[in-house]
């Protein structure tokens, strides 16, 4: 199998980095590009919610040059990409819009544990459907759980 396009969701957290950093390494291997994607969340709306998309946005934002940085520092093409909507749904849509190879992304971001126990978490959501391999990626980074 080859690997050309692989997708790296990233909430600016540090287990999403360990994912990031997993997704560039594949990326090497393979001489491939990464899509790394920042989904600004619009499952819940609380009443200011402009505040909160722009709070977003500018993590979103800041999380997406960190990527780009890191990928540069490994020789690894990146493009950056941030998108609205529930987070599982826009990275699956993501997926198949960019026709990826791979999604790499790992299993704990900003939610925590607290958020998979009660309503299961994005990357569950995603490995369910998405229709491309998807790595998860374990907080300490090893790819193994």
């Amino acid at each position: 199998m080859s690997y050309d396009v692989v997708v790296a969701p990233t909430d600016g957290s540090d287990p999403a980095e360990a994912g990031l950093e997993r997704a560039i390494e594949l990326a090497r291997a393979f001489d491939a590009t990464v899509h790394v994607l920042f989904v600004v969340d619009e499952s819940d709306r609380p009443g200011d919610w402009d505040v909160v998309v722009e709070r977003q946005e500018r993590a979103g934002e800041a999380a997406l040059d960190a990527a780009f940085g890191i990928g540069a520092d490994a020789g690894v093409a990146v493009e950056r990409h941030l998108r609205r909507g529930r987070p599982a749904e826009a990275i699956v849509a993501f997926a198949a819009e960019c026709d990826a190879d791979a999604i790499v992304m790992a299993t704990h971001g900003r939610s925590g544990f607290d958020r998979i126990r009660h309503a299961g978490s994005t990357t569950e959501r995603v490995l369910r459907s998405a229709s491309v391999p998807v790595l998860a990626v374990p907080p300490d980074g090893t790819g193994r759980s």
